[in-house]
């Protein structure tokens, strides 16, 4: 199979993705669009030092995102609407069936990393067995990252290969596929890489395990969009985007929505196609919700470090 995509113009990519730095926002929409980030959100914990507390800690965060004295202040304004529960929490396979048992009952998705997160450095069949054994606890999307070396050694096919076969042993669950932008060197590579996981049978492209630097910017993420767009524009099948690692702020996620909104439209305004990997960002988007209510920030020390 042959693997090419339209060259990529860098300067006028990173020009255009600085334009959506510079967008003002009607406070009429503020509030609607920090929800929406809100519902956008992947809670994760992805550490060696991951404890059946801390997974059950982050569930209840995801269910209940406000600490209950903030809540209790918003929800006296005339105008308050209840706040949503999180897109998804993701964790490693061993905690799925933790993650399950505390989120049963809700519409909050499971994703498990798989296939060798974040290296992807093993054999294929490794690979697989380490999604049959997500998908069978009880995970219902599945972030797998791409073998990064043979794409940089140009063997197109094997990275091709793999996320079909991935795809396939996801069954019933989401596919999201992991690029790792930062390590891939240019927007080209970028474009190629989004291109293969897309064909392969990706559901979603997310740019980073979080684990390397830079994860996700405007520009990459801009690349990716595009990507998506016509793909969408050959096809008619939608395609998710995940921004992941390095988004921290409020302002930032609203800039990440201005760029979705005009790069692909209001269809796409969805957790069901798009997604924030950004733990910390869900204590900045409270922080400013609580400020859109009562017109005062609320102090830092009353959210949790997660």
């Amino acid at each position: 199979m042959q693997f090419s995509s339209p060259r990529v113009d860098e300067v006028g990519a990173s020009e255009r993705a600085n334009f959506f730095t510079k967008r003002s926002i009607k406070k009429e929409s503020k509030l609607k669009l920090l929800y929406l980030a809100l519902e956008m959100v992947d809670l994760t914990t992805l550490e060696g030092s991951d404890t059946v507390g801390k997974v059950n800690q982050m569930c209840a965060k995801a269910i209940h995102p406000a600490p209950p004295m903030l809540f209790s202040e918003m929800s006296k304004a005339p105008n308050f609407r209840d706040l949503p529960s999180v897109a998804a929490v993701c964790v490693y396979p061993s905690m799925v069936a933790t993650a399950l048992k505390a989120l049963r009952g809700t519409k909050i998705q499971i994703a498990s990393v798989a296939t060798s997160f974040p290296s992807g450095q093993v054999p294929l069949n490794t690979k697989l067995l380490d999604v049959k054994v997500a998908v069978d606890a009880g995970a219902t999307e599945i972030d797998m990252v791409i073998n990064r070396g043979a794409f940089l050694s140009g063997n197109y096919q094997q990275v091709f290969d793999e996320i079909a076969a991935t795809k396939e042993a996801c069954g019933k669950a989401h596919l999201k596929v992991i690029l790792e932008t930062g390590e891939l060197g240019t927007l080209d590579k970028v474009r190629l890489a989004s291109d293969i996981a897309i064909s392969a049978g990706g559901d979603f492209i997310k740019t980073s395990t979080g684990k390397v630097q830079p994860a996700a910017t405007l520009p990459v993420t801009l690349v990716m969009l595009q990507a998506i767009a016509d793909h969408h524009n050959k096809t008619g099948i939608k395609i998710g985007m995940k921004p992941a690692g390095g988004i921290r702020t409020a302002k930032q996620a609203l800039q990440y929505l201005s760029m979705l909104h005009e790069t692909l439209g209001s269809a796409w305004m969805t957790p069901d196609l798009f997604r924030f990997g950004a733990s910390v960002l869900l204590n900045d988007l409270l922080k400013q919700i609580y400020k859109e209510y009562t017109g005062r920030y609320f102090y830092d020390k009353a959210f949790s470090l997660d």
